[in-house]
């Protein structure tokens, strides 16, 4: 009896020894691919976000930069897509709380945040457009003897545009006053053979160079009609005075120097020689034309100063983006286009319409000066 309850011992304890082999084996199994595949995802998802959203950061805050800052090569290019990092703002945001990087999260918020404060006046008017001025333009035909009127600016692309198209706009938004940049002879002679001067007969078009100027068309007499309001580095600025209700607006065609490498410098130089007209109070002036720089450009801000606003902000209507129309692989991404209004003016209804043959996008505005 003894010798069986031995051997069933054993036979118990080398079943005991030979199951442990089998189960360390199977504790031994790889773990299977798909399994690795999530952790390698966030890992990329949360570079990604972490890129992003620095890359958000640095191109908001560029906005904050001091003048002398922002002329530095290829910042004013950044600057100009300031609204645009609140979508990459937002993507970071998105992959960050699918990966769970909080810090990259944080950073993406502070972003569209600041993006945002800076951006949403455009959409927000404190002081909108008085009804009469929307019903004095939608007349069939301009009241010019009113305090209000329909008006507009667009560059030619040095003098490639449709001079038709131009007219036919001008007709059909019941232009008041016009200014256009970059023109050429030749193309102001086909814009009098399209028939300008049955709705803006009075013009003054001036050129610093001979080749390329700048002008301004309206359809009440220009007085003091100037070559050069401004005595820019960048171009003639002609300027006109136009009688609206009684009240005497000088309107400057604007065309700044564009910021290419090379003339970075020459960028800012031009838009700082727009600010002594800040000093000119015995005036009340319209600027119109292509600054080549937006809103969130400083030196524009120093321009403006706390005298002059620009139409499409101050009308809430959002943004107005000029530039460039003439790329497929590229929308129209920066607002340099303006119409700047002296203070105690009111604007709205302000839209960009593209022209065939340029590469800017007119910009209208309906101005009350009163």
């Amino acid at each position: 009896m003894a010798k069986a309850r031995s051997t069933t011992t054993g036979a118990s304890v080398r079943a005991r020894a030979a199951a442990k082999p089998r189960s360390a084996k199977a504790m031994a199994r790889p773990v299977s691919k798909s399994a690795v595949k999530p952790h390698k995802r966030h890992r990329l998802l949360g570079f990604l976000a972490t890129m992003f959203a620095l890359l958000a950061l640095a191109g908001t805050a560029a906005r904050a930069l001091p003048a002398d800052l922002q002329e530095l090569p290829f910042v004013p290019i950044v600057v100009s897509a300031t609204p645009w990092f609140t979508l990459l703002g937002l993507i970071a945001l998105l992959l960050a709380i699918v990966s769970r990087r909080i810090l990259a999260a944080l950073i993406a918020i502070a972003a569209i945040a600041c993006n945002g404060y800076w951006q949403y006046p455009f959409f927000y008017s404190t002081d909108p457009l008085p009804q009469a001025a929307q019903n004095a333009v939608a007349a069939a035909s301009p009241n010019t003897s009113d305090a209000y009127a329909r008006v507009m600016t667009f560059n030619v692309y040095k003098g490639q545009a449709d001079p038709q198209a131009i007219v036919e706009l001008v007709r059909d938004q019941r232009v008041e006053v016009l200014a256009l940049q970059e023109t050429t002879e030749d193309f102001v002679k086909k814009l009098n053979e399209a028939g300008i001067e049955h709705y803006l007969p009075y013009a003054q078009v001036s050129s610093s160079d001979g080749v390329f100027g700048n002008g301004l068309w309206s359809a009440t007499p220009l007085a003091d009609p100037a070559d050069d309001d401004v005595n820019s580095s960048a171009s003639f600025m002609p300027g006109g005075t136009v009688d609206m209700g009684g009240q005497q607006i000088r309107f400057v065609s604007v065309h700044t120097t564009a910021p290419v490498p090379g003339y970075w410098r020459q960028w800012k130089r031009s838009l700082d020689e727009l600010g002594p007209m800040r000093g000119h109070t015995d005036t009340r002036y319209i600027f119109m034309g292509d600054f080549n720089a937006t809103y969130d450009h400083t030196p524009f801000r120093d321009f403006l100063g706390d005298r002059f606003v620009d139409a499409a902000r101050e009308s809430g209507h959002g943004f107005t983006f000029s530039w460039p129309t003439n790329r497929v692989y590229m929308p129209m991404f920066a607002g340099i286009d303006h119409v700047v209004l002296d203070q105690g003016m009111k604007a709205g209804q302000c839209k960009v319409v593209k022209v065939e043959g340029s590469d800017h996008a007119a910009l209208l505005a309906t101005v009350a000066v009163g």
